[in-house]
């Protein structure tokens, strides 16, 4: 069963810093919305279970946007009232919430616990301290480090969520944040490439030429080494790239955005597991489950075409007996284990 957030966005309430990359009304597609109150809450868990059926049990109230542990304490204990409600009344999973890493205290956890929250998810988006100082974080990746063990000591369930192409990053420090945070442990990974919005630091940066954003190439293959690193470690990766949007694409000023951000990533990280079990140029036959039969092609047949250049002849075909997540290469070793 699929699981799915009912979103509450709780607008950049309750973060202290204002981060390199921050220009939070594009990012969450709500341009001076009133922050919600609990009659919203409910009113999104009633449209929500109106339409879910038997996905309910897999749904959390999601407070999305904001550091909603940072935030105002009576306005957090209103809007956990109003999840805790929703959560009783219509038989969703719980909730779930994301914030800073630095907010995270044991009275908070406290609270928290008190109230059916089922995963917090913490904005770590690096793991190296001169990264997070550049981006002017106003935590450190000791402070994601201790906000992970308290929430595995009380039982919640750690997301992280993490950050490409931050100003002063590079493609090796990215890797290895993926590898701290996978020794955090966590069930859930976001990631996230940054974009340049206007109003931003990043904006000034970026327009003195001080920053450079990735190409969507560059973040491509990077996310791809990233997706398959947190695969092989079991955290699922739930999201990669922001939410498309026009407000978002009417605003970028530059970095690599795609509204099929995602699709990319798996069919580039596709590509290479293939390359990796046919073992040299040749003609082959490759079947893969229908499903995923898009991905294995690639956006305008880009991975028949990689494959081409190589000197691979590649025939790919749909075959419900491949299972999900698996390729059959006939001319070469059996079922090969892929993600497509």
């Amino acid at each position: 069963m699929r699981h799915a957030n009912i979103a509450i966005f709780v607008p950049h309430l309750g973060c202290p810093q204002q981060c390199s990359f921050c220009e939070q009304r594009a990012i969450t597609g709500r341009v001076q919305a009133p922050p919600p109150r609990a009659a919203d809450v409910e009113e999104a868990a009633r449209a929500a279970s109106a339409s879910l059926g038997e996905r309910r049990r897999e749904t959390e109230i999601a407070f999305f946007g904001g550091s909603f542990t940072a935030i105002q304490r009576e306005y957090m204990l209103e809007l956990l009232e109003a999840g805790a409600q929703a959560v009783a009344r219509y038989g969703f999973r719980g909730i779930r919430c994301s914030t800073r890493p630095d907010a995270v205290g044991r009275e908070v956890l406290d609270i928290l616990k008190a109230y059916p929250v089922t995963a917090v998810e913490l904005g770590a988006q690096s793991m190296d301290n001169g990264v997070l100082a550049a981006n002017r974080r106003g935590h450190t990746a000791q402070d994601t480090a201790r906000a992970a063990e308290r929430l595995h000591e009380a039982g919640i369930e750690l997301g992280l969520q993490m950050m490409t192409g931050l100003y002063k990053d590079t493609p090796e420090k990215t890797l290895r944040t993926a590898e701290a945070l996978i020794g955090l442990e966590p069930k859930t990974v976001r990631i996230y490439p940054t974009l340049v919005l206007p109003g931003t630091e990043l904006a000034r940066l970026y327009e003195a030429g001080l920053y450079r954003p990735q190409s969507l190439e560059e973040a491509v293959e990077l996310c791809a080494r990233l997706l398959e690193r947190f695969q092989k470690a079991g955290a699922a990766v739930i999201r990669m790239g922001l939410h498309p949007g026009p407000e978002l694409e009417q605003r970028r000023l530059a970095g690599p955005y795609h509204p099929a951000f995602r699709q990319l990533v798996e069919s580039r990280l596709f590509l290479y597991r293939l390359k990796k079990a046919l073992g040299g140029p040749g003609r082959y036959r490759v079947e893969v489950n229908p499903r995923e039969f898009s991905t294995a092609l690639g956006q305008k047949r880009e991975n028949l075409k990689r494959l081409a250049g190589a000197g691979y002849q590649v025939a790919l075909a749909q075959a419900e007996a491949v299972p999900a997540g698996e390729f059959r290469v006939a001319a070469g070793p059996g079922v090969q284990k892929g993600a497509p």
